[in-house]
């Protein structure tokens, strides 16, 4: 699922040099302006409330979200934007409480939809640009808009990249976890008329593979895969 273009204001970080993959991407992460900072943060707002309010009265024919399809572009185009944040102080914190709050809000709406065959696809693509997208900001790294993935960078000399906390960690481990729980759930509701059961239908359509490993990247980055090592702070280090 590729991100969308981004609002009026433009870009946020300038276009990534075509390079020939691994090495370091040379691309302009010089921090935003307090102003920039603030027209971001006040655009984000607006955003969030404007889904909020939407998917609250999704039954309501007057709601722009009345379908998952529907939420889940909305949402993109915010995780999109996001992204954009450069990967340097003082902005890097900003980037990973967005999308700690953005990760949080979706998990949590998904649900509120009923699940059909058509839209899994368009879901299970949304998860996995998360899932990369915690790994770059985990790794410091600057966002790839056209690859969906993040991308090393050089940054200005004396610049640092504030790694996540522990407790960010701690948090979005627990927001992953819970939501793949819950999502599971949620899956439950499926209508596998005449296939007997969830795991038929999914073996049909080829994604039962991809739900079983739902933020896998991100949960194995920091040593915690849904396994023995999740109170294990040595996965929890950062890596900026």
């Amino acid at each position: 699922m590729k991100p969308p273009t981004s609002p009026s204001q433009g870009s946020i970080t300038s276009e990534v040099e075509e390079t020939p993959a691994p090495p370091i991407q040379r691309l302009n992460v010089r921090p935003l302006s307090p102003a920039q900072e603030r027209k971001l943060v006040d655009f984000l707002e607006e955003k969030f409330l404007e889904v909020t309010r939407n998917y609250k009265k999704r039954s309501d024919p007057s709601s722009t979200l009345t379908t998952l399809q529907a939420y889940l572009e909305a949402t993109h185009h915010m995780l999109s934007l996001i992204l954009q944040i450069p990967p340097v102080d003082p902005n890097a914190p900003l980037r990973t409480s967005l999308l700690l709050r953005l990760t949080g809000e979706v998990l949590q709406a998904i649900p509120g939809y009923t699940p059909d065959t058509e839209t899994l696809p368009l879901l299970l693509a949304w998860l996995n640009d998360l899932d990369h997208a915690w790994l770059a900001v985990m790794r410091g790294q600057a966002w790839d808009t056209e690859e969906c993935r993040g991308v090393d960078v050089e940054l200005p000399q004396g610049a640092r990249c504030t790694p996540m906390s522990q407790t960010e960690r701690t948090r979005l481990r627990s927001l992953l976890i819970s939501g793949s729980d819950s999502l599971e759930e949620w899956l439950e509701g499926l209508n596998t008329a005449g296939e007997g059961s969830l795991e038929v239908t999914l073996q049909r359509l080829g994604l039962e593979q991809s739900f079983n490993e739902l933020f896998a990247g991100t949960l194995a980055e920091m040593g915690s895969l849904r396994g023995s090592e999740i109170n294990d702070p040595s996965g929890m280090i950062g890596t900026c």
